[in-house]
Formats: C-alpha cells, structure tokens, sequence
C-alpha cells in the first residue's frame, strides 16, 4: 500500500556527499534524517571506487597555492569563490570530519601526523591516501556511522523517480504562480513495487556522476545521471554540463555497462609504454616531447584517434618490458592481483586499456552552501557544479569538495528546519501507476547500449559538429521512444535508469553542442 511519509530531511544518495550531509544533520537529535539509494549494498557509489586519495593541507602547502593548482588545472574557467572556500577551509574539513569526528587514519599516519603524497599538475605534496582503496576506506567507515546513528533511516533498494515541487505536482494549480520549491521526492520502492511520496521540509540531491552513460567509464552502477536528470525536470539550473573527464587507461573488458578498473597513471610513470597491436609504442607520434607521460587528456584522445585509426576497441601497456616480475609485483600489487584475476599476467602480458569517462566537472548549479536555484533542493558531490573545477578537474580535489559542499549544505539547512512545510501532506497526490506491462529487458538493454554506443563515439573525447548534430539528433528521437515505453510499462529501477540515462546525455550533449570553444576535458574541433 502506497504511504506519505515525511522526515525533516531526505538525502537522495549515500557517498561522501550525501552520507557526510546527513551525519552532520544528525548532530541535532531533533531532526530526522532520510538517507535512500538505489544500491542494493548503501556504500556503492562512486566513493567507493575513488583508488586516489583526497587534498590535504601538505607540510609545504598553503590555501594560494592550492588555489593556483586549482585555478590551472580549471583552464581558469573556475568559479573563484569556489575555489577560494575549497582551498581555505575544505583541509580544515577534513581533518574536522574526516580525522575527528569519524576517525579515519590515512596510510602512513605517524602519531596524529598523517604523511603526504604528490600527485599531477599538484606543485606540492598535500595528497592524503590509504594505501589504494582511499575512497573505499572512507565510505565504509561513513556507512558505518550512519547506521549507528538513532536519527537517521537508510533504505538501501529506493529509487528516487522524481523531485516533487509545487508547481508540477501540487493540487491547487495555482501553486504555478510561487517560486520553484522542493518538497520531496516519488521514491520507488524497488522490494515491493511500489512509489512512496516522502515529503522533506529540505531535500538533499548526492546521485553522483553521469559515467554509465558512456561505454567505457570508472564509474559504479549506479552513476546514471539520475540526480541531473531528475533536477533539470523539476526547473533547477545546469551548467559546464560539457565537460567530462576521462582517464585514458581502464582495463579492458569486452563487456559493456561495467565499471572499469583503473591503471594507475603511476604505471606509466614507471616506464611503461602504450603500445599497438605489434608492440610498437605510439605516443611518439602524437606527443613527440612527453610522449606517455603527456597530460591526461592529450594521452586520452591519442589512444581514441588509435583505436579509430586501427578499428580495435582497445590498446595495449606494456609494462612487462620495462620492469621486473619482483619490481612489478612489489610497486603494483593490487594493479596485479585485478589482472590476474581477469587473465592478464601483468609481468609476462601486455594490459588491454581503453580510455573511460571518469568525473563530471558540470552539473546543477549551486552557490557556496550548496543551494540550487529551487528553494529547499541543495545539491552536493558530484551531481552539483559549484564551479571548483572549472573546465577540467584537480586529481584528489572531488573527495574534498564533495565534504566541504555537504559540510556547508547541511549547516545551512540545519538553521533552517524551524519552517514546516509549505503544503499539507495530502495536496501532493500519490503516483500515477499509468503502466501495465512488465518493462521488457532486452529493450532497457538495446536503449542503453545504443545511449552508450553514441555518446562514447560521438560525444566521448573528440567532439566535432557533425558528431555532435547527429548525436543531439539520435538521442531526440530516442528519448520519444524511451518516453512512450516508460508510460506504458510497469516501474523498475532499471526502467527509471533509463530514462535518466537518456536525458542526462542529451543535456551534456546539447551543453557541449552550444560551447563552441574547446578547452580542458570539453575538446572540440
């Protein structure tokens, strides 16, 4: 049977953005926290999969010089504010949140002193990890704290379907006329079928990022679009949608719609090469200078003009050539024990890499306390732009804005759940099951693919204007169809993936469509 349900705050994903949010808020006793995700297990989401570590505050290190880090790594399309309250307070967050309160200990950790590392395009060592899981390490221990916390409720299997607001879904037509206000979300209840109406004084939207979009990604499962998707129905405001990062090496498998394990950049910066199909190394051709060790995105789209060139879905690192079997197993042991177990001996076998969509910089626009143009939606992690990373993104700086954001947003929520909410429960209606028929899987499975199959070939890391007219074109046509299905079919989670799935690639298609200009990781000819 169909229920309202209210709770003072109901977070919609449970990462680093979400799951710090709903702690913070859980502070106060008097507020009820509901966290939903539509994993099966509450701690997939891209968090877990973050192998890196997360910006600290290095022993050489000052708020300018992240700053400065931040603002070339962006192309200096970042929103300054942004960057200035990431590099001003998003380390002293961390050690708040992260070391204090949840008492996470990075890897090398001396006392109360953790040591740093120095990745890319940082001009010092301020990089916090545990060992190659820091992510991992991170969100474990934040589910682990929700779960003991009285005032929260995490419902692991509810799909949020879409944001409810006043003026679309309301009963008095008239609520039209008021300012675009949040008050909930229709959430799918994936055991017994059904779609519950949670009605939220405020709504805290942390879906992730948009990967599975795309053929090749790092991403989990569950990163569809659904967060952007659901707030550019209800009205909120996007923006830098175009630009998406990819990693150029994720170990190769021939199946689609699985996360892609990622080859550290550390490998090649071991020695090895990107070869082809003969061994031969091909980077001289596109990086004379740098050659494997050029910055990410120009290897990225150098390995996509070879696979175009030579018709294969992937290319070759060798790394056996250039370190020994001890070496190998000693520098790279996780790197080894993933390939090994798909087959692939790294110390006597050339690793089959392909590029994969990694992080989108873009998403819906939110100010400094991660607020969203429609009242009482905050927005945070990587669902949100708040415009720290402008046209491309610092390696370890989304873990940290995802906590600074969700910090922040939860403060500023927290000073204001006095209000009730603007309507009485029963003037939102409950769902419409308008369909009948069970959603037939071999067209979520045809849909998708094809979704995939346009935006990584089209709108993947070389974008040019006949690529992307025929995109924005087929993934019209594709959503009327995807648009008929969905009404006329019974809900499941797979099916609201779907149709996320298709409106998210057509935002960033269009976004990138209308940006004429290519610079960072939105590379147009």
């Amino acid at each position: 049977m169909k229920e309202r349900i209210l709770t003072d705050v109901l977070v919609i994903g449970s990462g680093i953005a979400g799951g710090v949010a709903a702690l913070i808020l859980a502070e106060d006793p008097q507020v009820q926290v509901t966290v939903v995700t539509n994993a099966a297990e509450p701690w997939e989401s891209n968090t877990f999969y973050a192998q890196g570590g997360i910006i600290g505050r290095g022993p050489e290190d000052s708020a300018d010089l992240l700053a400065e880090d931040l603002l070339r790594a962006g192309c200096g399309y970042n929103n300054p504010q942004a960057v200035k309250i990431l590099a001003e307070q998003g380390p002293r967050l961390l050690q708040k949140v992260l070391l204090d309160k949840l008492g996470i200990r990075f890897t090398g950790t001396r006392g109360d002193r953790p040591d740093y590392i120095r990745e890319a395009a940082h001009s010092t060592t301020r990089i916090l990890h545990i060992d190659d899981a820091t992510g991992r390490a991170i969100e474990e221990r934040i589910i682990e704290a929700i779960e003991q916390m009285p005032n929260i409720r995490l419902l692991t299997g509810h799909t949020a379907v879409d944001l409810l607001t006043l003026s679309h879904h309301a009963r008095d037509p008239l609520l039209v006329y008021s300012a675009p206000t949040c008050v909930g979300a229709y959430v799918f209840d994936q055991q017994n079928s059904i779609v519950n109406t949670y009605l939220a004084k405020k709504t805290i939207l942390a879906t992730g990022g948009l990967g599975q979009i795309f053929l090749h990604t790092t991403n989990s499962s569950q990163a569809r679009g659904d967060g952007l998707a659901m707030a550019h129905r209800a009205g909120a405001r996007v923006i830098n949608a175009e630009y998406v990062q990819f990693h150029p090496t994720s170990f190769y498998r021939s199946s689609t719609g699985v996360r892609r394990f990622l080859i550290s950049e550390a490998v090649r910066g071991s020695g090895a090469r990107l070869v082809d199909t003969a061994g031969e190394p091909f980077m001289d051709r596109y990086s004379p200078q740098w050659k494997d060790l050029a910055p990410r995105d120009v290897v990225a789209r150098s390995i996509h003009q070879e696979m175009l060139e030579t018709g294969r879905d992937y290319v070759y690192l060798d790394i056996r050539t250039y370190l020994s079997q001890a070496r190998i197993k000693e520098r790279f042991p996780t790197i080894y024990r993933h390939c090994l177990e798909e087959g692939v001996d790294i110390t006597n076998d050339l690793i089959p890499v392909v590029p994969a969509a990694h992080y989108h910089c873009g998403g819906v626009w939110v100010d400094a306390e991660g607020r969203s143009s429609l009242n009482n939606l905050s927005v945070v992690g990587e669902t949100a732009c708040t415009g720290v990373h402008g046209a491309n993104r610092l390696g370890g700086a989304s873990l940290l804005e995802a906590l600074t954001w969700a910090y922040r947003a939860a403060q500023e929520i927290g000073m204001d759940l006095r209000d009730q909410l603007p309507i009485t429960a029963d003037e939102i209606p409950f769902w419409d099951d308008t369909g009948d028929d069970p959603a037939d899987p071999a067209l979520i499975y045809q849909d998708i693919s094809t979704i995939k199959r346009i935006m990584w070939n089209y709108v993947g890391l070389v974008r040019t204007t006949p690529r992307l007219s025929r995109a924005i074109e087929d993934l019209r046509d594709l959503q009327n169809a995807i648009d008929k299905f969905y009404q006329t079919s019974r809900l499941d989670d797979r099916l609201i993936g779907l149709r996320n799935s298709v409106q998210a690639a057509l935002i960033v298609a269009l976004a990138a469509w209308e940006n004429k200009i290519g610079q960072g990781c939105h590379y147009r000819e």
